[in-house]
């Protein structure tokens, strides 16, 4: 005995009242006609209903799940374009300078400077080199140097002229970030969030340092509260070769590290910058491929302080700390 369409629309009414999840919602259609005529063309009816009702929730599971992808990386990458601008606006308006102890390593030497920043330039008197304080006749050689640059406006110029070019390019790097990677969400600590990148295929470098960036994994941690960045690392996956090689390279495998720091309320300064790359490439005139620098005991000073007052300021400095190394 065939099933009447009546009792077919029972049976399917029924199961599509069920928990589309639970296996027994088939089986429960499957008793409500309990004649042995019927179950038949009742099962074969189930199992496709069961087929084409799993079907279509895999493929609604698996659209929500690359729709929620999607706009993940949408907003990650939102958020690193919107920290980056204000990065870059944030840094032009700041004018603000500082006294602060500069430490510097590089292959064969390391050493610890006083630093008197003005907007005239930058002075600096070492604490020690190597671990070891300055003889008589370093301290000697430091001091006429200072003095020199006094009352000598040029060679500060030129000093400040490369740190002016280094912090354009630099400028010009941050902007280039965001189209230069994708990044997607990591972890979360409070107001610090944790954005992983990688190259974006179809970015186009149109500068030679940017080529770096097709090859480069690593992390950015913004202050999403502030808007700032506060950190970023990165290595290279793979060679890279400017001009074929003849302009410089980059091995593979070379990293680095940047961290800055809110050294007072709404100033950021960077405060750690590690780079550990091995081959020739002369971006930075005063960034080298190997180094590690770090910035701390920050003091914020007047912005109308001359070099002759800086000089003047910069001695207090040396002296202190240097008497504190020799008892």
């Amino acid at each position: 005995m065939e099933t009447t369409h009546a009792e077919a629309r029972i049976i399917t009414k029924s199961f599509l009242q069920c928990h589309p999840n639970r296996l027994h919602c088939a089986l429960h259609c499957v008793m409500l006609d309990t004649t042995e005529q019927s179950v038949g063309l009742v099962i074969p009816m189930v199992v496709n209903i069961v087929s084409i009702v799993v079907g279509l929730l895999f493929i609604f599971s698996v659209n929500a799940v690359s729709q929620e992808s999607e706009n993940s990386e949408k907003n990650a990458n939102e958020l690193a374009r919107f920290v980056l601008q204000n990065e870059v606006k944030a840094e032009a308006n700041d004018h603000s300078h500082w006294t602060l102890k500069l430490e510097t390593e590089k292959p064969r030497r390391k050493e610890v400077d006083a630093v008197v920043q003005t907007k005239d330039g930058d002075l600096k008197w070492p604490l020690s080199i190597n671990g070891r304080p300055l003889t008589a006749k370093q301290e000697h050689d430091v001091d006429e140097q200072t003095r020199r640059l006094t009352s000598d406006s040029k060679a500060l110029q030129r000093s400040l002229k490369e740190q002016n070019d280094d912090a354009a390019h630099s400028q010009r790097l941050l902007k280039t970030l965001s189209e230069a990677l994708i990044f997607r969400f990591g972890e979360r600590r409070g107001d610090a969030v944790q954005l992983h990148f990688t190259p974006n295929p179809h970015f186009r470098p149109a500068t030679r340092e940017a080529q770096v960036f097709q090859a480069m994994d690593g992390d950015l941690w913004v202050d999403s509260k502030q808007g700032r960045l506060m950190a970023i690392s990165g290595h290279l996956t793979r060679e890279v070769k400017f001009g074929g090689g003849l302009l410089g390279h980059l091995n593979a495998g070379g990293q680095f590290e940047v961290k800055q720091t809110e050294v007072a309320r709404g100033y950021w300064e960077l405060t750690l910058l590690n780079v550990n790359m091995k081959g020739k490439a002369l971006f930075f005139k005063t960034i080298s491929v190997q180094q590690k620098l770090l910035r701390s005991d920050f003091h914020q000073i007047s912005d109308d302080l001359t070099v002759a007052e800086a000089a003047k300021l910069l001695r207090k400095q040396a002296i202190v700390p240097a008497s504190a190394e020799h008892q």
